[in-house]
C-alpha cells in the first residue's frame, strides 16, 4: 500500500470514529431533551459568558449564519438569552435551564463517550488526545 493510501485510510478512519461518536453523542442527548449542536452552544456559551455570534460561532465548528440560526431556537426554548452589549453586538448567556440542560447533557457525554473510547486503555487515550491536539495545533 502506498503512502497516499494509508493516508487516506487514516483519514477516514478518524472521521469514522468521530460519526460514531456523534450519532451515539446526538441520540443519547435527544433523552434530556437537547441535540448535540444545542448542546455544544451550550459548552461554547458557558465557556465564554457574554460571547457574541462571530465569537462563539467557530468555538462550535458552524458558520455565524447557522449558530444564530440555532441559538435563535434555543432563546424560544428558555435555554439562552441574547442581551445588547456594544453597537448591534449580542452578548449569549445561559438560562437557569440552559445550565440545567447543560448540566444533563455533561452527564449523558459521560457515559456515552466512556462507552465510545472504552476499546482504549487509560494511556491509549492519553496518547491519542496528545497526537489529536498536536494535529489541531494545541487545542483539542
Amino acid at each position: 500500500m502506498h503512502v497516499d493510501q494509508r493516508l487516506q485510510l487514516l483519514g477516514r478512519a478518524v472521521k469514522q470514529a468521530q460519526y460514531r461518536q456523534h450519532r451515539a453523542l446526538d441520540g443519547a442527548l435527544a433523552a434530556v431533551g437537547t441535540t448535540l449542536a444545542q448542546w455544544d452552544a451550550l459548552r461554547a456559551i458557558a465557556r465564554t459568558p457574554g460571547a457574541s455570534a462571530r465569537e462563539l460561532a467557530p468555538a462550535t465548528f458552524q458558520t455565524e449564519q447557522a449558530f444564530g440560526t440555532l441559538v435563535g431556537r434555543m432563546v424560544a426554548q428558555g435555554l439562552v438569552e441574547r442581551r445588547p452589549d456594544r453597537g448591534r453586538r449580542l452578548a449569549h448567556h445561559l438560562t437557569p435551564e440552559g445550565e440545567r440542560t447543560l448540566a444533563a447533557g455533561h452527564r449523558v457525554a459521560d457515559t456515552v463517550l466512556a462507552e465510545c473510547f472504552a476499546p482504549l486503555g487509560e494511556e491509549e487515550r492519553g496518547v491519542l488526545l496528545g497526537l489529536l491536539e498536536r494535529l489541531n495545533g494545541g487545542e483539542a
